[in-house]
């Protein structure tokens, strides 16, 4: 019975996401049913509802934009078994790490501009008017500066579906707001024989009895759809993986994002099988399944098998469904998506969080979906590589009898002097090249030793390799040496003897042991050992 309430739920949810995409709504309703049916027996979330969303919709419509018309719906349909079969791979490959590495700020402010997409682009269905323009908010613009073009009819009807889901969503009868706002102001259209408000069926007929599966039409496919099954594939497992933070299971166990990622891709296929359009794990649906107390998957999955009861027995009242009612549904859900205080909380946490946040917006509002999804990871990767930079310090070591005690890292080396450095930060890409100015520079001492701890540094990269290659000759032309502390034998097998002598790199490593320091210890006191010797000589 858990699963009722996600059924009648998914009606207006799953018509209004095709209308998002620029389908017909027949494709999402099927794409609803193949999510939470395919999706829900492999999702390692259990609670979680693999449905449509409006943020995959908005980017696989995006994708779609440039198809004539009459290829856009077997496109989708290709795009969306493309989007699954990435995500399964993604699964299998294990990727499920690499969600971490996009920026909280990025995709805030990504959701946010698709949120910002939805109301302007829905503003024409809510109005009745007919906009030509392109973007979401070009068409916004048309209806504000065109008010003559309304209709008065469609308006009505619109704005009190709007009226509706605010007033009942505060209420107990939340859960059947987006039905009562579809169903009370076309009785009043009914009523005042208004003819001229369009109808779902007007943007394509509704199907009577059960999906029939079958392969689509790859004729169709073009770079640009591949291009667009990515965009939806990075959008659908960022936000999935979002979901499943959000979402624990009852029994306590954690959940997998791997498995998760594969569970989706098999949604994704469910839905391109059957002629639907891109799924992902749904917030307000997800939501919705633990407020009406399910428990396990079961609840998810016979949503989707009550919607197909749905389908098959009132096909005819869906068609009916009147198009300015929809969008209200899909302008109010864009609304409640954005978390206020969450854009708050990023808007003061300083000038790069500000900035992720305000960049990917304006990419989202102002650029195609894939142009602003690749925008967001390109910017959480240089945020990443910025973080890595900023975070990374150099601190000296002090040793006090068997002790090492942290102190100040001096600018300079000292004549004949022996420092001991340990750095705090990445030493990957942007973090090595900071350590490369933040290392004491030896050019104006006579013999110095530098120790450099690295424990637990289990992998370098390329540019370490570098920067302490660069740092042991400079040292070498000024009489100095430089000794590794705490090497891990992985690091010791990279860097082998051939490779060091073939740079013409000296080196003196001392490999990690299981007591902290003692390796940083015993570099020390043979450092000294060694500028004693070269003293004498």
């Amino acid at each position: 019975m858990a699963g009722v309430p996600g059924a009648i739920g998914s009606v207006p949810d799953g018509m209004a996401a095709g209308v998002l995409a620029g389908v017909g709504p027949v494709q999402g309703l099927y794409a609803s049913v193949a999510g939470r049916v395919f999706g829900g027996f492999s999702t390692s979330s259990r609670l979680m509802v693999v449905t449509t969303t409006s943020a995959s919709a908005l980017a696989a419509g995006s994708a779609l934009a440039d198809m004539p018309a009459q290829d856009r719906s077997a496109a989708l349909v290709v795009l969306t078994l493309i989007a699954g079969v990435m995500m399964v791979v993604a699964g299998i490959l294990r990727l499920g790490r690499y969600t971490r590495f996009v920026s909280h700020s990025v995709m805030t402010g990504f959701l946010v501009g698709v949120s910002a997409n939805i109301i302007c682009g829905q503003l024409p269905a809510l109005t009745g008017m007919d906009v030509d323009a392109g973007r979401a908010v070009e068409k916004a613009f048309d209806v504000v500066t065109n008010p003559g073009d309304i209709d008065i009819p469609s308006l009505i009807v619109g704005v009190m579906a709007l009226v509706l889901m605010v007033v009942l969503g505060g209420t107990r009868l939340k859960l059947f707001a987006a039905v009562t706002a579809l169903t009370l102001p076309w009785l009043l259209a009914w009523v005042c024989s208004w003819n001229s408000v369009p109808t779902v069926s007007d943007e394509g007929a509704i199907p009577s009895g059960l999906p029939v599966p079958g392969l689509p039409d790859f004729t169709v496919l073009t770079p640009n759809l591949v291009a667009g099954a990515l965009a939806v594939m990075v959008i659908v497992l960022v936000q999935g993986a979002g979901v499943a933070e959000t979402t624990p299971n009852p029994d306590g166990s954690r959940a997998g994002a791997n498995q998760d990622f594969a569970a989706q891709g098999l949604g994704n296929i469910g839905a391109g099988l059957l002629n639907g359009m891109p799924v992902g794990a749904s917030v307000g649906q997800t939501a919705l399944n633990q407020t009406v107390g399910a428990r396990t998957r079961w609840a998810a999955i016979f949503s989707g098998l009550w919607l197909l009861v749905i389908l098959v027995a009132l096909s005819g009242l869906v068609g009916k469904v009147l198009m300015p009612t929809l969008a209200a549904v899909l302008i109010v859900s864009a609304a409640g998506a954005v978390n206020f205080t969450r854009v708050h909380a990023i808007w003061s946490s300083g000038f790069i969080s500000r900035t992720a946040l305000l960049v990917t917006f304006v990419a989202t509002l102002f650029f195609p979906v894939t142009i602003a999804v690749a925008v967001g990871v390109a910017l959480s990767l240089l945020l990443q590589l910025n973080q890595e930079a900023m975070d990374l310090r150099v601190i000296g070591l002090a040793v006090d009898g068997e002790h090492l005690v942290e102190t100040k890292a001096p600018d300079h080396l000292r004549d004949h002097g022996v420092v001991i450095l340990d750095i705090y930060g990445s030493l990957f890409y942007a973090g090595a090249r900071t350590l490369q100015a933040k290392l004491p520079d030896p050019a104006t001492a006579r013999s110095p030793v530098v120790v450099l701890r690295l424990r637990g540094r289990t992998s370098v990269s390329a540019t370490f390799f570098a920067v302490i290659a660069d740092y042991a000759d400079r040292l070498e032309q000024v009489g100095g040496r430089l000794y590794l502390s705490g090497v891990d034998p992985h690091v010791r097998d990279q860097w082998t003897d051939k490779l060091l002598a073939h740079q013409g790199i000296k080196l003196e490593f001392f490999p990690a042991t299981a007591v902290l320091g003692e390796s940083t210890l015993a570099a020390y006191a043979e450092a000294r050992v060694w500028l004693h010797s070269h003293d004498e000589d």
